[in-house]
């Protein structure tokens, strides 16, 4: 949300100069109509202003010592610091919080969005073995309200702060006629490093490594749109009724806008390890599609349902959905956020040392030799992707 600095071009009547025209040298430029027929139009510089006041003291509070300019300008420089590397390797990664921003919408709090989006493209670099250095953001509406704005940057700064990583620039675009009012966009860009020697990419996964899965909180950032149907419009819930059958009391909103977990302080000093062999984010596409993602050829996946409990909203989801078990493993990630796929010598040390610094890791199945995909361990029957 940081900007460029905008160019407001000026209309003809905006001149002033001699009466027989301007002179060469005595042009000025005056503002009475420009920014009243920009705001006629729907776009208010005016509010996108007062909102870039709040976001530039945001982004400065997210700095770090390779940061080298200031917001404001065309492009955001960044000087990282090399030392100890060999052959550093730049990782990129963008995403989005999808349909998830519906639900911020109608709760009417935007501050926990922005941290979502951070986490999610933080974790997409993790599983290459990459530390964040900086992040950009976009943020799209239909009408820009400065308190929104502010929200949704707000959470986006607390991400960058907790992960260690600058919040060096990004855009913001008001398009009345294309997003709706009240309607927000807002997508992440994430620039991260790592040695290319500890790079990971799943070249040395085997037959019989051990894969821990880390437990998730709530859907993260994907499923929005399955999940918003079954509890708004088949079951006619609102954001403060409490989930059909919950032992936890969880009120929808409460588990829909439970926060996207950044896996990155718990997994970093532990991927320098030769033992682990690869780490998945289990986002869209659920364990179904994540963790073939990381198998080399003639290697699969397989999931030993019941290892790990399944959350209750997800079952709930699963039964007033009628949805098979199938779908629901390849729409959501039914409790594990990440999987981190290690040597079987190495599995216990590892959740050892996860547990020391209070990350939950739960052996739920192990690679074998198979066609690439994902087998569900169901008991009596399975299923292969």
């Amino acid at each position: 949300m940081m900007v460029p600095e905008r160019r407001r071009d000026s209309h003809p009547a905006g001149w002033a100069g001699e009466a027989n025209g301007p002179a060469l040298g005595s042009v000025r430029m005056v503002q009475s109509r420009d920014e009243s027929a920009y705001a006629a139009a729907g776009v208010n510089i005016a509010a996108q202003d007062e909102g870039l006041r709040a976001v530039k003291q945001l982004a400065r509070s997210t700095f770090t010592p390779g940061v080298l300019s200031e917001i404001g300008s065309f492009g955001g420089l960044f000087r990282p610091d090399l030392a100890g590397m060999k052959e550093p390797v730049l990782v990129a990664s963008a995403d989005g919080v999808g349909t998830k921003l519906a639900v911020a919408r109608m709760a009417g709090d935007y501050s926990t969005v922005g941290r979502d989006l951070v986490n999610h493209c933080v974790n997409d670099i993790l599983v290459q073995g990459a530390r964040p250095l900086f992040f950009l953001d976009y943020v799209g509406a239909g009408v820009l309200e400065p308190a929104k704005m502010a929200e949704l940057v707000g959470g986006v700064a607390a991400g960058c702060r907790e992960n260690g990583c600058a919040l060096l620039g990004g855009e913001t675009a008001e398009m009345p006629g294309f997003y709706q009012p009240g309607d927000y966009e807002l997508v992440g860009f994430i620039v991260g490093m790592a040695d290319r020697a500890n790079v990971l990419t799943g070249a040395r996964v085997a037959d019989g490594d051990i894969l821990l899965g880390l437990p998730s909180a709530g859907l993260h950032t994907n499923g929005y749109s399955l999940a918003r149907r079954i509890l708004f419009d088949q079951l006619g819930l609102k954001l403060n009724d409490r989930l059909p059958g919950s032992t936890t009391k969880l009120k929808v909103g409460e588990w829909l806008l439970s926060p996207h977990l950044s896996y990155l302080a718990a997994l970093a000093p532990l991927l320098v390890e030769p033992g682990l062999h690869a780490l998945a984010h289990i986002t869209g596409g659920g364990l179904t599609d994540n963790l073939p993602r990381v198998l080399p050829e003639g290697l699969a996946a397989e999931i030993r349902l019941g290892s790990w409990e399944i959350p209750e909203p997800f079952r709930l989801l699963q039964d007033k959905g009628d949805i098979e078990l199938e779908e629901m493993f390849r729409v959501f990630n039914m409790g594990i956020g990440m999987v981190a796929c290690v040597a079987p010598d190495a599995a216990a040390d590892f959740s050892r040392r996860l547990a020391a610094v209070g990350q939950r890791a739960l052996p739920i199945g192990r690679v074998v030799a198979g066609p690439t995909g994902v087998v569900y361990d169901l008991g009596l029957t399975s299923f292969e992707e």
